[in-house]
């Protein structure tokens, strides 16, 4: 993917202002559902944004009443009808590598949850660092209403570890939507924000975006690779990543900072 075209994607919008980055699903007349296209633009997206550092914190949202409401039944349910098992893995195998990228991309990602999150639209922002919602926000893992599991796109891998075995296997088995409220409740949101949850999302996201970007880099790495480790295996794994981060420019840049009575300007800042 070039430059142009990682600022210009076709699927959804982009923007960028002071470091941070945000991806609006835009297809509000069907609840920003998603496509066999925008699955795998998405996907690509966060790959590329990997090498683009001016990208220093992302927020995604959607527009209108909803987050997203999974993939599109009219796009993608009959098509999948007419496959072979080779041609459902291969779509399954897009849509968790989407997931997949989401959790690599060394920048911290924000879900913005302005409405209903359902099916895919749930994994997307279960995959994300962290996440706001508005009071009408609904959060749903739906796939045994339409006949399918709970496994799907790493949701039963990432949901125990957000809301623990129990409330994950409550919703994954039963996929019964839940409300903002109940969501705060059980820990798969951080924060309910009145009507206000993207305005909330990015504040934070621009509050990130102007700290040590390296250091921000290297916490998501080690919360994703610690989750196979054992305490000892982590604490070592913490030592050698603390040990890079303190030969970073920013560790010697915040000191200075703290002297000279001054807030520090982090490198690629962009204070």
């Amino acid at each position: 993917m070039t430059q142009a075209s990682l600022l210009n994607p076709t699927g959804f919008k982009f923007e960028l202002n002071e470091g941070v980055g945000l991806i609006t699903l835009n297809r509000p007349q069907r609840y920003n559902a998603l496509t066999f296209d925008i699955y795998q633009e998405l996907s690509d997206f966060f790959v590329a944004l990997q090498s683009h550092p001016e990208v220093r914190a992302l927020v995604i949202s959607g527009e209108g009443k909803a987050f997203c409401s999974g993939g599109d039944v009219e796009d993608i349910i009959g098509e999948l009808f007419s496959r072979d098992m080779s041609g459902l893995l291969a779509f399954t195998r897009v849509t968790g590598a989407l997931i997949q990228n989401i959790r690599q991309v060394r920048k911290p990602v924000i879900a913005a949850v302005n409405g209903v999150a359902v099916g895919a639209g749930a994994v997307i922002a279960l995959a994300c660092d962290l996440r706001y919602a508005n009071d009408k926000a609904r959060f749903g893992f739906i796939f045994p209403q339409v006949g399918l599991c709970g496994a799907d796109m790493g949701a039963t891998y990432l949901l125990p570890k957000v809301v623990g075995l129990g409330h994950a296997s409550e919703l994954l088995f039963s996929g019964d939507i839940i409300n903002a409220n109940k969501a705060l409740e059980i820990g798969l949101v951080n924060k309910i924000c009145g009507t206000e949850c993207l305005e909330e999302a990015l504040n934070f996201a621009k509050k990130l975006a102007q700290g040590p970007a390296f250091a921000h880099s290297m916490t998501k790495q080690m919360l994703e690779a610690e989750a196979q480790m054992t305490l000892a295996q982590a604490i070592e794994a913490e030592a050698q990543a603390q040990a890079i981060c303190m030969q970073h420019p920013d560790f010697r840049e915040a000191h200075d900072a703290w002297n000279e009575k001054r807030a520090p300007k982090f490198e690629g800042s962009p204070q």
